[in-house]
């Protein structure tokens, strides 16, 4: 008997009318958006002096982009010389000149890059947005001195690597052509 009656008492309470309990549905506050406002993207004002700095460096590019070209075939040319010989002779030393002058050319393409990323970060620093021309002479410059350092890795890889025996032995006879052979003295104490 006390079951049932206590059955009945729960399921009273729950029998209740539903105007008592707040609606599931959202609320004025739920809907509202509090995420920042996104600010509208600054017109991008064209800069004369910006533009004349990106062509005199597209063109740099460009020069140092031929020069590379004409110089990474010769290079090839005398490492396909030298492959097969020991470190130190001529023509090892030929295609080594050539790499060095290679990594010349390098470094001006490095160095316009670096110029072009100087532009951008002054550009930056002054709460001005990027600016397509330079972006883009930007990821040029950014592809070409990568291009180039692959082409000069790829063919210092194909020579023999400078043994400091080589280079021992080299240095030697350097010193006995500028020294003068050597002669021995005894000394008669």
């Amino acid at each position: 008997m006390k079951r049932p009656l206590l059955l009945l008492l729960l399921l009273a309470g729950c029998a209740q009318p539903s105007s008592r309990f707040p609606s599931l549905l959202p609320r004025a506050i739920e809907t509202r958006d509090d995420s920042e406002p996104m600010p509208s993207s600054p017109a991008i004002v064209a800069d004369p002096a910006l533009d004349a700095r990106v062509a005199t460096a597209t063109a740099a590019l460009a020069r140092t982009h031929a020069d590379f070209t004409t110089q990474a075939a010769r290079a090839e040319a005398l490492v396909k010389a030298a492959q097969g010989q020991p470190a130190g002779t001529d023509a090892w030393l030929d295609a080594q000149s050539a790499l060095a002058d290679l990594d010349v050319l390098r470094v001006q393409s490095s160095s316009t890059l670096t110029d072009l990323e100087r532009d951008a970060i002054d550009r930056a620093a002054e709460g001005h947005p990027a600016y397509p021309a330079l972006e883009a002479a930007r990821a040029q410059a950014t592809t070409q001195h990568d291009d180039e350092g692959v082409i000069i890795e790829t063919l210092n890889g194909q020579l023999a690597p400078a043994s400091s025996r080589a280079l021992l032995f080299e240095q030697r006879q350097n010193a006995r052509m500028i020294v003068g052979p050597r002669r021995e003295t005894r000394s008669t104490l």
